[in-house]
């Protein structure tokens, strides 16, 4: 059964004035779906077409899983974002970040740090080890926390099609602008 682009969580416009729809339309309408267009052309009558994404990334190497882990850190990415977002977490969410960072403000500088330290393209996480521990890590082109131990809880696409149209090779602004749009609840959500 062939993998559905799945619908953005929120209209083209709602992230705007932060991302575009241009942005929007290339990001999601173009390489999103290009990399689910290649998971499809791969697997098509393997016993691959049977699986989820998630199993794919898992069970794949090379070009598929780069199509594959892409096409799932997409997914992921577009789920970490809100229009009626941004702010602070809370409950236990904020409980993790405070006692693991000492403040979300800290999370933030840290997150941003890697985030901007990663060269070329890639995508920055918080992730929840398996003893419960917060931390942030940097992947490389399509590589994923999803094929590790490591819970996925946030991430931000640092690759230059997220934010070039709107903020050329500036990131650090696509950062400041991303902090606006989290979705903390489907953050919090991912806790395990």
């Amino acid at each position: 059964m062939p993998l559905q682009l799945p619908d953005l969580p929120y209209s083209r416009t709602a992230l705007q004035p932060h991302i575009s729809a241009e942005t929007l339309d290339l990001h999601h309408g173009r390489h999103h779906r290009g990399y689910v267009d290649t998971v499809n052309a791969r697997i098509a009558g393997t016993e691959l077409d049977a699986l989820p994404l998630e199993e794919i990334v898992r069970n794949s190497q090379g070009s598929l899983f780069q199509a594959a882990a892409q096409a799932w850190n997409h997914d992921f990415f577009w789920q970490c974002l809100h229009p009626r977002a941004g702010g602070d977490p809370h409950g236990l969410l904020a409980e993790h970040i405070n006692g693991q960072f000492g403040d979300v403000q800290k999370l933030r500088e840290e997150f941003n740090r890697a985030a901007l330290a990663v060269f070329g393209s890639g995508w920055t996480w918080l992730v929840q080890h398996p003893d419960g521990k917060l931390a942030i890590v940097s992947t490389r082109n399509a590589n994923t926390p999803l094929t590790g131990s490591s819970t996925p809880l946030l991430v931000c696409d640092v690759w230059e099609h997220a934010y070039y149209s709107d903020y050329q090779n500036e990131r650090a602004r696509f950062l400041q602008a991303f902090w606006k749009l989290v979705n903390w609840d489907f953050v919090a959500s991912q806790l395990s």
